[in-house]
């Protein structure tokens, strides 16, 4: 017929897919080559959270009492169950180490930007250089938006909005300390 016997076709199958098989390998070789390395984090990713728009950035989330009310009723075993993801980033143990973040034992009433060995942002250092210390309001604050708080912060986290569970925290983190801290009055 057209003059090209099985074993003619089978040669020039081969070599139609033999090249094929060169271009694609060639192809994942130059990705393999040229692709940027993932990046591995060790941790839980936070969602970083926008500042909100309008106001002071100082100014935390809407409470519907004041802290010293929500302080008196607060519950720290249930604070100390909403640390859990903070502690990807921070130790709460006495003597514990510094990870990402500074070891939080004896936090509340301690300078801001005081815990020994761990190398606070510049932000941070500003707030301590002025004589500051992590108030109970302070603490309120900041954990209410760290970036809204102390804009410039290194703190990737979006923050907890919620009033009576910061309260909670606060308490737990008040149980962290060989001599607590008194707790604001109403």
């Amino acid at each position: 017929m057209f003059g090209m016997d099985s074993f003619e076709f089978n040669k020039i199958a081969g070599a139609v897919l033999g090249t094929l098989l060169f271009i694609m390998a060639t192809g994942l070789l130059a990705e393999a080559i040229f692709a940027p390395p993932a990046q591995v984090v060790a941790g839980y990713a936070l969602p970083a959270g926008e500042p909100e728009k309008g106001g002071s950035a100082a100014a935390p989330a809407a409470q519907s009492e004041p802290l010293p009310v929500l302080l008196a009723k607060a519950d720290a075993k249930k604070g100390e169950g909403l640390i859990k993801p903070c502690t990807a980033c921070h130790s709460f143990e006495k003597g514990g180490p510094n990870k990402v973040g500074p070891n939080l034992y004896g936090v509340v009433d301690r300078p801001i930007a005081s815990h020994e060995g761990f190398n606070y942002s510049a932000a941070i250092k500003e707030h301590g250089a002025k004589g500051e210390k992590w108030t109970f309001e302070n603490l309120d604050h900041f954990i209410a938006g760290p970036k809204a708080y102390i804009p410039g912060t290194a703190m990737g986290y979006a923050g907890l909005k919620e009033a009576d569970r910061r309260a909670d925290v606060l308490a737990y983190l008040r149980t962290l300390s060989d001599n607590p801290a008194p707790l604001p009055t109403p």
